[in-house]
């Protein structure tokens, strides 16, 4: 009879490597941001803190959430289908988009400032784009 741990171990990604599994870490941290960004502005008003916070709405703070949701499935997607070029393009896109935003908002827009909040999600995008183009030839089935 198998353990609970065992069949927990059961549901990670099979694929060969680590990135299958950080994929999966990634996705499911993005699954509580989603949750957090319909709960509260409270952490949504620290990511962008040079702006007013009467200018950061709950409905911006619900299409955040709505991205956020959409890149977690792409990037859970990704983690059990490492080796689909389709989805693994897919999913590099969205730490792409994810680095574009936050760079953009920090050095252009002056909405966010460097803080913890924003290093954050610039440092997994910068590390799982690196990461993803370095690995690139090893997963993906041309």
């Amino acid at each position: 009879m198998a353990t609970q741990s065992q069949m927990l171990l059961d549901y990670l990604p099979k694929s060969e490597g680590l990135l299958p599994k950080w994929q999966l870490i990634v996705a499911t941290m993005a699954v509580f941001n989603t949750i957090q960004n319909f709960a509260t502005l409270k952490l949504t008003r620290r990511l962008y803190a040079r702006v007013p916070s009467a200018s950061i709405t709950a409905l911006q703070a619900r299409t955040f959430a709505v991205w956020t949701l959409t890149s977690a499935v792409i990037r859970g997607y990704a983690a059990y289908n490492i080796n689909n070029k389709t989805i693994y393009d897919m999913a590099l896109l969205t730490y792409l988009i994810a680095f574009g935003h936050f760079t953009s908002e920090i050095c252009f827009f002056r909405t966010a400032k460097i803080n913890l909040p924003v290093l954050s999600p610039v440092i997994v995008s910068t590390a799982s784009l690196i990461w993803m183009l370095r690995q690139y030839d090893f997963y993906v089935e041309l």
